[in-house]
């Protein structure tokens, strides 16, 4: 006599999941067919081109299983060279020195040392998110006066105080004027890029000396040809000529040689100027650097200037039109979790 099939009662809530699945278009096609192989008790293999036998075995593992039955069985078969162990072994050689003349790891170099491919090393790498290519560096100030002295400055960039100008001021030296061919290219992979000749002509070099209205974002600025101290108190006397004298201002710098000692120029302007000096190995705390950053990023790099003077009135423009929209920067510091390297692999990746 023939088999009975086995006799499938659906819950509403399982029919609900079962027609959820087979109208996904991202769910696995595997899981779409075994679903409505379910639903679908009526001519079951003409409608999905499958045989008799399939549409028994699905009947079966979910009449048994539910939902979990969907899921392959484990197969037999030959155990994986490269598995858990593999991975243990590769991170912990991560930790250790390589070999002579080398100065990290790399792909090929681990791949020899473990007598493995260099596909498996790369496979384990991929999936634990390493890249041996990649490096991050930080600056830790060792300032012992560290704590004071940031915090002062912060305080004028979060609170200021009343009727006062926050100014954040420095120099950016020795900008070069370069000439050479820009423009775009199309690479072999066919991918168009922005590209510009490796040799060029020099045309000579300018220094800024520039100036950040802390609560505006406004930028004054001024190019020489050198960048002595005398060059810089000039700029400040220029910058001063339009603050009215009963306003206090104060002066972030950091401790570039120019910008010390300089008592004498402060007693012309006693009690309305003050200068703030940024921790030892802290000169990110002055937000000039950002606006630098700005600057050299869509003006300067990778343009051709054929003359010192192109290169200043190209300067000079980028900052008429960034102080027509000119913002205060919003100030918040990045957390650098620990203040050394450690050589500690395996614990971040487990």
């Amino acid at each position: 006599m023939p088999r009975k099939a086995i006799a499938i009662l659906l819950t509403d809530e399982q029919k609900a999941r079962l027609e959820k699945i087979t109208r996904s278009h991202s769910a696995e096609r595997r899981l779409v067919e075994r679903a409505g192989i379910i639903l679908a008790c009526q001519e079951i293999a003409a409608d999905y081109g499958t045989s008799v036998v399939r549409v028994s075995k699905w009947r079966r593992r979910f009449a048994e299983h539910g939902f979990a039955g969907f899921d392959d069985e484990q197969r037999p078969g030959q155990p994986a060279i490269y598995g858990q162990a593999f991975r243990d072994k590769l991170l912990a050689k991560l930790e250790t020195q390589p070999p002579a003349g080398l100065a990290r790891w790399d792909c090929q170099t681990l791949a020899e040392d473990l007598g493995a491919s260099k596909h498996a090393v790369w496979r384990v790498l991929k999936k634990e998110g390493i890249h041996l290519h990649r490096a991050r560096s930080w600056c830790v100030s060792t300032d012992p006066e560290f704590t004071e002295k940031s915090a002062a400055i912060i305080g004028l960039y979060l609170n200021s105080p009343l009727n006062a100008l926050v100014l954040s001021v420095d120099e950016k030296p020795s900008i070069q004027a370069l000439e050479r061919k820009t423009g775009y290219i199309e690479t072999r992979d066919h991918q168009t890029v922005r590209a510009y000749q490796s040799t060029y002509q020099r045309h000579g070099t300018l220094n800024l000396f520039a100036a950040l209205n802390v609560a505006t974002g406004h930028i004054q600025a001024q190019t020489t040809q050198t960048k002595t101290r005398e060059d810089f108190l000039q700029f400040m006397d220029q910058v001063l000529q339009e603050v009215p004298e009963d306003k206090a201002v104060h002066v972030i710098l950091d401790n570039y040689c120019t910008h010390k000692k300089n008592d004498e120029w402060l007693k012309k302007y006693e009690g309305h100027v003050q200068f703030h000096f940024t921790p030892t190995s802290a000169s990110w705390l002055n937000q000039i650097e950002i606006w630098f950053g700005i600057l050299s990023r869509k003006t300067l790099k990778e343009a051709s200037f054929s003359s010192a003077e192109e290169l200043k009135n190209a300067i000079e423009a980028f900052i008429v039109r960034h102080n027509k929209k000119a913002q205060p920067f919003k100030w918040r510091r990045r957390e650098v979790k620990g203040s050394q390297i450690k050589n500690t692999i395996t614990n971040l990746r487990n």
